[in-house]
């Protein structure tokens, strides 16, 4: 951007000078056209030179006027250029800082993201063990009774089959 409004600065002051340039020259060769050498004509043309002469300070005035507001103008947008430039450096070493401070902390955002997932797991894993336990326990409380079971029935019957043997005997 900075080169496209020098650009058009410098590009308008080639058109202003072009267009002076034209317009004096224009001024002049109106003037200096054919004339006769009567004396009447060369009163018209004294004052056509006094209102050309007026006409052209008249002008110049007013070119050193807008010559004037045009370098105020300007400096104006070369100072306004300058501290875009300088804000411009300024945001960026900004960014750099941002991002010089945000990475370490992005690292420590992922690491305290990972602990965190872990400790999830770790905690379900936790209450998938402590489920099979207790699904265990109550396995081996049916074991036990089917074993108790068992080994009352086993003696119940050793009973009566020594009791048959006995009164076999």
């Amino acid at each position: 951007m900075v080169k496209t409004a020098r650009d058009l600065i410098e590009t308008a002051d080639l058109l202003l000078h072009l267009s002076l340039d034209l317009y004096v020259s224009l001024l002049k060769s109106s003037t200096h056209s054919q004339r006769d050498v009567t004396s009447e004509e060369e009163r018209e043309d004294e004052d056509e030179a006094f209102s050309f002469g007026s006409t052209l300070s008249a002008f110049r005035a007013k070119e050193e006027q807008i010559e004037r507001k045009k370098m105020e103008i300007r400096e104006r947008v070369f100072a306004r250029l300058g501290r875009v430039e300088e804000e411009s450096k300024t945001l960026a070493m900004i960014r750099k800082e941002l991002e010089a401070v945000l990475d370490p902390t992005r690292k420590e955002v992922l690491a305290m993201r990972k602990k965190i997932d872990m400790e999830k797991e770790y905690i379900q894993a936790r209450e998938a063990f402590d489920d099979k336990n207790r699904e265990k326990a109550l396995l081996v409380g049916r074991l036990m009774e089917a074993v108790s079971e068992s080994e009352r029935l086993r003696m119940k019957k050793l009973e009566e089959l020594s009791k048959t043997m006995d009164s076999i005997r």
